[in-house]
């Protein structure tokens, strides 16, 4: 187990490592928030066009999703220099919803040293961000550069 402070340079990570975030629980409030200053459509908004959408009631926007998404990763995923995206792909296989307590779940599933840059390489890491059940709302998964330990 790691220690708060202790942060992880290329050398330290391997292929399985994993991760898991602490809990956020969102409530309609931030939903609405998010979405009138994000994402103003009506699904987010208003619990009366929600009914009449796709989503049967208020969800939240999936970039909602993903910013605490990467509030949750930069808080588990101690790595030295900061969590650096290079690159993602990105899905929703389930709406997010007032109530639900949100974590993340992180796995690095590759690790390549740069071959022009000496003092880094990419890591990939897959993120599956689940509700209280367990149930997935969200899939990142993310190449992120990665430093390697100082001289």
């Amino acid at each position: 187990m790691l220690k708060v402070c202790e942060r992880l340079y290329l050398e330290d990570l391997h292929v399985g490592q994993r991760f898991a975030s602490g809990q956020h629980l969102l409530d309609e409030e931030q939903i609405k928030r998010f979405a009138g200053e994000f994402d103003p459509q009506p699904f987010h908004m208003d619990d009366e066009a929600a009914k009449k959408s796709m989503f049967g009631s208020l969800a939240a926007s999936g970039w909602h999703t993903a910013a605490l998404t990467m509030r949750l990763i930069a808080e588990s995923v101690p790595l030295a220099n900061g969590v650096i995206g290079a690159g993602t792909d990105i899905t929703w296989p389930k709406p997010t919803r007032p109530g639900m307590a949100l974590r993340v779940f992180s796995e690095i599933t590759g690790i390549t040293p740069s071959k022009s840059k000496a003092d880094r390489g990419l890591a990939t890491m897959k993120s599956e961000t689940r509700d209280e059940q367990g149930e997935v709302v969200q899939i990142l998964n993310a190449r992120l550069i990665v430093f390697r330990r100082p001289d």
